[in-house]
């Protein structure tokens, strides 16, 4: 398998990593940034190419970790060029692209996985498998943060510009928004409020969505560019009629359960702690790739659910412009 990465920053090493843990051979690698781009080919024994077009005829699977604006453009001109595509989340910045990328993978023949990368940490993963295998009982409150500093920017940092990164919300909160979804089903109406809402010149940013789903069940999703460089937590508790489990990062268990166990006289029990992260888990979601090519399995995240994602963060978004709740469905 014949791998080109695209984009040679922070994701780009991330997956490059992964390639390479899985067995494929990174052919070559394309970036703005030239001394990132010779600095992650001189690692992977790849070649530097010029271009994102110069690259397409040599590969077989096209990793695009590049700004989010360029998602879609790409994307379909690697479909076009019979290429495999893995993409870096948000899988767009609108729905009729997202949708334009999926119909357009369909058409060529082609795999589309958008990297939503938080399905495949351990602790993330483990508590979806026992809700998914009815632990909880009925699901009734999800609440998600992720809490982190802002990214570094430079002089013309695409990240600044809402217009290319999605901002806050499709860059850093997309990631709880699909995991809600995925445990919880489809979102029928969101109510977000955050800092930059009343206070647009603010250095730091935090939003506070509410969710309500289809299933009944509801969730409070934090996001935040606020802290202090280097500091980075996330976290969930997940509960239902049958228990609550929860995670911290600052904790040293993988997960705790609490549970309400059938004939245990009203006692709770305290499920073991899972062995704590064994493989860096951008790896792992790149090995899951990787198998899924070679065997024609189906992903752990379908475009289909990454664009669901995406809608719930433009209704987040349109719901911090108009201070009203949103219907997702309604949002393109």
């Amino acid at each position: 398998m014949r791998v080109g990465i695209v984009g040679a920053g922070s994701m780009g090493n991330a997956h490059a990593t992964g390639w390479l843990a899985a067995g494929a051979e990174i052919v070559g690698v394309t970036s703005l940034d030239d001394g990132s781009a010779q600095r992650l080919a001189q690692r992977c024994g790849a070649r530097v190419y010029a271009g994102f077009e110069s690259l397409l005829p040599d590969v077989d699977v096209v990793d695009l970790c590049v700004p989010s604006d360029l998602h879609a453009s790409m994307t379909m001109r690697a479909a076009e060029a019979g290429k495999h595509v893995v993409c870096e989340k948000p899988i767009a910045l609108t729905v009729a692209d997202a949708e334009a990328m999926t119909a357009a993978c369909e058409r060529a023949g082609v795999r589309l996985f958008v990297a939503h990368v938080v399905r495949f940490f351990p602790q993330y993963r483990a508590a979806a498998e026992a809700v998914q295998a009815g632990q909880l009982g009925q699901l009734g409150v999800l609440r998600l943060r992720r809490l982190s500093y802002a990214p570094r920017r430079g002089e013309g940092s695409w990240f600044d510009d809402e217009t290319r990164s999605g901002g806050i919300v499709l860059d850093l909160m997309v990631h709880d928004l699909d995991y809600a979804q995925w445990l919880a089903g489809p979102a029928t109406r969101v109510f977000a409020t955050s800092v930059k809402a009343t206070d647009p010149t603010s250095r730091c940013d935090y939003v506070q969505a509410t969710v309500r789903f289809k299933s009944g069940a509801m969730a409070l999703v934090e996001g935040g560019w606020a802290y202090p460089p280097g500091l980075f937590r996330t976290g969930f508790d997940l509960a239902g009629t049958d228990g609550l489990i929860e995670w911290d990062s600052d904790s040293t268990e993988s997960i705790h359960r609490a549970l309400h166990a059938d004939g245990a006289e009203g006692a709770a029990e305290v499920g073991l702690p899972l062995t704590v992260m064994a493989e860096d888990p951008y790896t792992t979601e790149i090995k899951h790739v990787h198998d899924a090519l070679q065997h024609d399995r189906p992903f752990d995240v379908s475009p289909q659910e990454a664009t669901a994602a995406l809608q719930l963060g433009l209704a987040v978004r349109a719901s911090l412009r108009s201070g009203r709740s949103v219907v997702p469905a309604e949002v393109r």
